[in-house]
């Protein structure tokens, strides 16, 4: 028999603080301390290093000058960080804000030596919860440097056709890097989608075996996912949109060329969204549908039964009256009292008439089709 994975959404853990100045960085409970990778790489040469503080980077840029650097910061709950990247790369101060607020949507920002960029990374995690979880992207010469709340892999995709050297990812620059990475958000959509997709599918086929309103609740929490889903790949189209577009010579034409490529992706995964959206609603509605004819069902055979006993409550309910066939006073003879309650066989002639009531009744529903469960 089929089973539901029970996909659900997961909490949130971040609510800014209202009211404070503009371009305060606020660190959410429970941010993680980051862990910086650091990857420098051209045609012919790949480097990986670790580094324990963010303050290595002077030294690595130092050693692998005139390479390609791309910067993966995993864990954004270090002060320290944002300090290091407003002086180091001059970065404003509202842009380390974004990084930290974890739910901004994804967007594009031009700068006059950098480009800011947000993606919303959706996924089922091993719980078999929905994160919603952001990256932000800093494009700067020769520099792209990612931040992501947690140290999940991914975009461990990415990093092995780095290290592997395949295809156009270490001739193209960091503009193809953040490409590359939007890509695989952009594709993790497909992903999601097609899970919830197979759970409605299960939904579908157990809700015609025997309706039940776990499986409306179950619908339901997949159409706020879709919705969560749309929220985060209409803002992506457009921030993608606005790339191929832009005219920041950070973003190369031979860039532009793949990013068309991903805003057709991203057009898909929206039709489809859209498609099983509508596809929830429908199995919300078939399920109350279902919901209400087995009420009616069951109405109708709890009135079938009251109508049989009604003539039937009827007749006990007269035999049942206190008539007396004597006066006690008088010693009168009451002839006309009720006289059935003194007949010998009394009893088994009303219990005779009453079967006869309810067997002539069932056969006049049998004939209209009452009893029928078509």
């Amino acid at each position: 028999m089929a089973k539901i994975r029970r996909i659900h959404l997961k909490a949130r853990k971040y609510v800014p603080i209202p009211g404070v100045s503009p371009g305060s960085i606020q660190l959410y409970e429970g941010a993680l301390a980051p862990k910086i990778t650091v990857y420098a790489y051209n045609a012919s040469e790949y480097h990986c290093e670790n580094l324990d503080s963010v303050t290595d980077l002077d030294e690595h840029f130092k050693k692998y000058q005139g390479l390609t650097h791309w910067i993966d910061v995993r864990g954004i709950g270090d002060i320290g960080l944002y300090n290091y990247l407003e002086k180091k790369f001059d970065i404003h101060k509202l842009v380390l804000e974004d990084i930290a607020n974890i739910q901004q949507r994804p967007k594009m920002d031009e700068y006059d030596r950098y480009v800011f960029a947000v993606s919303r990374m959706l996924y089922v995690d091993a719980d078999l919860e929905i994160a919603n979880e952001q990256i932000s992207f800093i494009l700067l010469p020769d520099i792209l440097i990612s931040f992501q709340e947690n140290y999940t892999e991914i975009i461990r995709p990415v990093t092995s056709r780095l290290e592997m050297g395949k295809g156009n990812i270490r001739i193209s620059g960091p503009s193809y890097m953040l490409y590359s990475l939007m890509d695989v958000v952009v594709d993790n959509y497909f992903t999601l989608i097609y899970k919830l997709g197979d759970e409605l599918e299960t939904i579908e086929e157990l809700l015609y075996r025997k309706p039940d309103k776990t499986l409306m609740y179950q619908t339901q929490c997949i159409k706020r996912a879709m919705i969560m889903i749309r929220r985060a790949v209409w803002p992506e189209r457009d921030k993608i949109n606005d790339m191929i577009r832009s005219d920041s010579k950070l973003i190369s034409s031979h860039t532009k060329t793949f990013l068309k490529d991903t805003y057709d992706h991203s057009m898909q995964v929206i039709d489809l969204v859209e498609s099983y959206k509508e596809l929830t609603t429908s199995l919300i509605d078939t399920n109350l549908s279902f919901i209400t004819n087995r009420m009616n069902e069951i109405m109708k055979v709890l009135t079938i039964i009251s109508s049989i006993f009604i003539p039937l409550t009827f007749i006990a309910g007269v035999y049942g009256m206190n008539f007396a066939y004597q006066d006690p006073e008088t010693g009168k003879i009451l002839r006309h009292n009720m006289p059935e309650l003194y007949s010998e066989n009394g009893y088994i002639y009303t219990m005779a008439v009453m079967l006869l009531i309810a067997v002539v009744q069932m056969i006049y529903f049998w004939r209209k089709g009452w009893l029928s469960n078509k």
